[in-house]
C-alpha cells in the first residue's frame, strides 16, 4: 500500500508535468534534427556502411595479429587442403596454449579417419578445421602457419555432439542419422564434411558398415571429409580404400595421458581397458573383458600399440635430430659470426699495413725530395763560389791591366763572360754588368735597362765599380 502525504500531491502533480514536459521537449529536438538532417540520409547512410566497413577491417588485422594468423593461399581446383601450424580459434583467441596440428592431405586424398582415446582432441580438431575454413571464406585470417592452403568450400557440413532430442522423439543414432541423410543428399565434390563419433549409437557392426558406405559415397564425390571414430572396421577402411587414409591423436600410454599430437597415416587406439585400469576397476574383471576381446581386435590392437611405439619412436628420434640440427645451425652461425670477425680483423689489418706502407712511402718520398733540393742547394752554392772566385779573379786582372795602360780597358770582350761582370758596349760606348749569357748572346743591365747585345760587342769596362751588390 503506498500513502501519499497531502502536502506533497501538488509537488508530484508538478514533477509529473515537468518530466512530461521533458520528454515533449526531447521529441521535439529529435524531429527537428530528424528533419534537418533528412536531406543528408543517403550521404549519412553511405559514412555510416563505409565506418562499418573499416571497423570491421579493423578488427580483422587486430585479430589476426592477435592470434598470430597468416592468410590461408586459396586452393586451386584439385588441390588438395593443408593446414600447417593450426589451431582452434576459440583456444588461441583465449590465449591457452594449445598444441598445434597439421593437417597435409596429399593429391586424391579426401577422406580423414581421426581415431584415438576420448577427451584426446579429436573433436577440437574437427572444431578447429571447420573454423579455419568458415573463417577464411568470411575474410578473417584464421590461425594457421605460412603455407596452409584452403578449398573453396560451396557448403560446410557438421555432425557434432549429441542432438537426442524426447520432443521429437529422436535418439543419439537417429539424429545422426537424421544428419548424415541431409549431409549424403546435399554434400557435392566442393563441400567439407565433419563427422563426430560417426557410426557410434547403434551395434557397432551396423554402424560400422552404415559409416564405412556414408564414407566411401562422400570419398567417390570428391568431398573432403574430416571424420573421428573408435570403430576398428572403419579404421580398416582407409587401407583398401583410395582416397582415405588414417589419423590420430597421440595418447602417452605411460601415463595415460593425452599428448594431442596429431599424426596422418596411423590408426589410434582408444585405450578403453587401459583407461579403466588407471580409473581403479577391479583386475578380474579387465582380464576377463581382455580374453572375450575377439582375436581379430586383439591382433588389431597389438599392431596398433607397436605402431603407435614406433610412431613415438620415430617421432622422439625427430626430436633429438632437430635438436641435433639446431645445435648444429647455432654452431654453424656461430663460425660465421667467429669467421667474419676473423676476417674484419684480416680485413683491418690489410688495410692499416696499406696506410701504414703509404705513410712510409710519403715519408720516404718527402725525405728524398728533402735530399734532393738539399744536394741542389749544395751544387748552386758550390757553383756561385766558383763563378764569384772566377769574377773577382778577373776583375782584379782588368783592373791590373787598366792601371798597366793608364786606366784605359783594352777593346777586348773578357773571357769568360760571367754574370756580374762589368762591361762596355762597343757600338754604344756604353757601360753595364752582365746578368746573363746565353750562348752568343749577351743580357747587359745598363742604366737600370736591360739589353741584349752579341758578345762580340763586349769589351771590359773602363773601371770597376768598388761597391756593388753581389752577383746572383
Amino acid at each position: 500500500m503506498f500513502v501519499e502525504p497531502a502536502e506533497t500531491i501538488e509537488l508530484g502533480n508538478r514533477l509529473r508535468e515537468v518530466e512530461a514536459d521533458e520528454k515533449r521537449e526531447v521529441l521535439r529536438i529529435l524531429r527537428a534534427l530528424t528533419q534537418r538532417l533528412r536531406p543528408q540520409a543517403d550521404g549519412l547512410d553511405a559514412a555510416y556502411a563505409m565506418l562499418v566497413a573499416v571497423d570491421a577491417t579493423y578488427a580483422r588485422a587486430r585479430y589476426a595479429r592477435a592470434l598470430g594468423g597468416v592468410r590461408p593461399r586459396a586452393a586451386g581446383a584439385g588441390e588438395p587442403l593443408k593446414l600447417v601450424a593450426a589451431a582452434h580459434p576459440l583456444l588461441a583467441a583465449a590465449g591457452i596454449a594449445a598444441v598445434r596440428f597439421d593437417l597435409l592431405l596429399e593429391a586424391g586424398e579426401r577422406t580423414v579417419l581421426v581415431s584415438g582415446p576420448n577427451t584426446g582432441g579429436k573433436t577440437v580438431l574437427l572444431k578447429a578445421v571447420g573454423l579455419a575454413a568458415a573463417l577464411a571464406q568470411s575474410g578473417v585470417i584464421p590461425p594457421v602457419g605460412p603455407g596452409s592452403q584452403l578449398p573453396v568450400f560451396d557448403a560446410l557440413f557438421a555432425d557434432i555432439g549429441d542432438r537426442q532430442s524426447i520432443r521429437e522423439s529422436l535418439s543419439t543414432f537417429s539424429a545422426h542419422v537424421a544428419v548424415l541423410r541431409d549431409i549424403l543428399e546435399h554434400a557435392g565434390a566442393d563441400a567439407l564434411v565433419l563427422l563426430d563419433e560417426t557410426g557410434t549409437g547403434t551395434d557397432p557392426a551396423e554402424g560400422a558398415a552404415l559409416a564405412g558406405a556414408a564414407l566411401r559415397a562422400l570419398t567417390a564425390r570428391g568431398t573432403v571429409t574430416i571424420a573421428s571414430t573408435h570403430l576398428g572396421a572403419l579404421k580398416e577402411l582407409a587401407g583398401h580404400e583410395p582416397g582415405v587414409v588414417n589419423a590420430s591423436l597421440q595418447f602417452d600410454a605411460a601415463t595415460l595421458t593425452p599428448t594431442f599430437r596429431f599424426v596422418k597415416g596411423v590408426p589410434g587406439r582408444s585405450y578403453g581397458l587401459a583407461i579403466a585400469r588407471r580409473l581403479g576397476v577391479d583386475a578380474d574383471v579387465l582380464a576377463e573383458a581382455e580374453r572375450t576381446l575377439p582375436e581379430g581386435g586383439r591382433r588389431l590392437d597389438a599392431a596398433l600399440a607397436a605402431a603407435e611405439a614406433r610412431s613415438q619412436e620415430l617421432e622422439r628420434r625427430a626430436g633429438d635430430v632437430a635438436a641435433r640440427s639446431a645445435q648444429v645451425e647455432a654452431l654453424r652461425e656461430e663460425l660465421e659470426t667467429l669467421r667474419g670477425a676473423a676476417l674484419e680483423r684480416e680485413h683491418a689489418v690489410q688495410r692499416r699495413a696499406r696506410e701504414l706502407e703509404r705513410a712510409a712511402r710519403t715519408v720516404v718520398r718527402d725525405a728524398l725530395l728533402e735530399a734532393r733540393a738539399e744536394v741542389e742547394r749544395a751544387i748552386a752554392a758550390a757553383r756561385e763560389g766558383r763563378a764569384k772566385e772566377a769574377r773577382r779573379a778577373l776583375e782584379a786582372e782588368i783592373a791590373a791591366l787598366a792601371r798597366d795602360d793608364g786606366g784605359e780597358a783594352p777593346d777586348v770582350a773578357p773571357s769568360p763572360l760571367l754574370p756580374g761582370l762589368h762591361v762596355r758596349i762597343r757600338s754604344l760606348g756604353l757601360e753595364g754588368e752582365i746578368e746573363s749569357v746565353h750562348g752568343d748572346a749577351v743580357a747587359v743591365r745598363v742604366r737600370g735597362r736591360r739589353l741584349r747585345v752579341p758578345a762580340a760587342d763586349l769589351a771590359a769596362a773602363a773601371s770597376v765599380p768598388r761597391s756593388r751588390p753581389p752577383a746572383p
